[in-house]
């Protein structure tokens, strides 16, 4: 069973409408993809994919977009347990090797 679900691009507001597997578990919508994380493009199948590629402004978006790529990412298990994307290293917590002063 499909059902419509409607995001908005994360940079300019403009509306998508995808009809996806109503069992799909939505994790996130960002400008940039998740890592480790396989997208598929809104106009493929994407069933098996980790999550779908969506062009702002494409035949998918009600009215006018900015043109960009931004992801909506599902939620990944792995060995029954939910997967949390890679993130970067907060500069604040990254190691310092400035020895001298």
């Amino acid at each position: 069973m499909t059902v419509p679900v409607r995001y908005v691009c994360p940079r300019c507001g403009a509306v998508a409408t995808l009809d996806r597997a109503a069992r799909l578990a939505d994790k996130c919508v960002t400008p940039d993809p998740l890592d480790g994380w396989t997208y598929a493009a809104a106009h493929d199948d994407f069933e098996d994919a980790d999550g779908v590629e969506v062009v702002c402004g494409a035949a998918e978006t009600d009215g006018e977009g900015c043109g960009r790529l931004y992801y909506l990412s599902f939620v990944k298990y792995e060995s029954g347990r939910e997967l949390d994307p890679a993130r970067p290293l907060d500069p604040a917590d990254a190691p310092n090797f400035r020895f001298r002063p």
